[in-house]
């Protein structure tokens, strides 16, 4: 396999085999994402992308390929055509694989017909993976996602719809201290709309050279503390309705670990949340860039 760049993966890709479909994201505007800046966007040649699968199957000719993610950051931009023959062969190179996934932007939902998702589906693309970070749109405006809450829903609905299952992520504390309650609430929205089958907590981390960086030096915004991420994801849990949603914070990011499963465990969730509050201690900063 040849890979271009660094390539980033959820972390339940963890042992898949990663073919990069593209190179980069196609928007790459986001204020606090430092991932991507040293390369241009582009969709490889698919013969290319074939002779990667060609070279996975002969070096892992002993090896029963279960998993394959198709990086990098937003694969379902791809034509849908040049997107079911990637999918056509990576069936015919590993017959064993039983879970296709790929990261998708919301816009990239949306320029595709229902029609087409569900020919993707049907071709085996189970999962997309897909960066909500916040549901409220003045969050979503201030880190130029370059998408709307409605958009979002829209999105996700659609990708739902075509029996595609949808693991979405959240980043807790993106809002700050003055637009905290709204990201909580309006996230809450937006996750009840699409009830997706997974949603992810991660926590924000500044990234040097980004334009959320400088924000942060020239008292822009202003970072939650631990507790108040409590408070936040709290919020969000009394209000969320999304049964059935497997809930996860368990990234290096988060300041403690969360997990159930909506709306069954909302109770276990907030005990969880309190617990950690009457403790008091958190994960060190140290540790949640890891």
């Amino acid at each position: 396999m040849r890979y271009e760049g660094a390539v980033y993966r959820p972390p339940s890709e963890a042992s898949s085999l990663i073919i990069q479909l593209t190179i980069g994201c196609a928007r790459n505007t986001c204020t606090f994402c430092n991932m991507y800046k040293n390369e241009q966007f582009r969709v490889r040649p698919l013969e290319e992308v074939a002779e990667d699968l060609a070279m996975a199957k002969n070096y892992y000719s002993k090896v029963n390929v279960r998993r394959i993610f198709l990086a990098d950051g937003n694969a379902l931009i791809v034509k849908t055509k040049d997107l079911l023959d990637i999918l056509e062969k990576c069936h015919e190179y590993f017959p064993d694989v039983e879970r296709i996934s790929a990261y998708g932007a919301p816009k990239d939902a949306l320029d595709k017909t229902p029609e087409e998702l569900l020919q993707l589906k049907e071709a085996g693309l189970d999962m997309v993976y897909m960066g909500l970070e916040s549901g409220d749109d003045g969050v979503l405006t201030d880190i130029k996602k370059g998408v709307t809450s409605a958009e979002m829903i829209a999105a996700g609905q659609k990708i739902r719809a075509a029996g595609i299952k949808l693991s979405m992520t959240l980043i807790s504390g993106l809002g700050g201290k003055k637009h905290w309650r709204d990201h909580a609430l309006n996230s809450a929205r937006v996750v009840s709309a699409i009830k997706p089958e997974y949603i992810g907590f991660l926590t924000l981390l500044i990234e040097p050279d980004t334009e959320m960086y400088r924000q942060c030096l020239c008292g822009e915004l202003e970072l939650l503390s631990p507790q108040e991420i409590l408070d936040e994801t709290e919020l969000f849990i009394r209000n969320v309705d999304a049964e059935g949603t497997m809930f996860r914070a368990n990234h290096a990011s988060n300041y403690i670990p969360l997990g159930g499963i909506l709306n069954k465990d909302r109770d276990i969730i907030l005990a969880q949340i309190a617990e950690s509050r009457k403790k008091n201690r958190f994960r060190p900063d140290i540790f949640r860039s890891i």
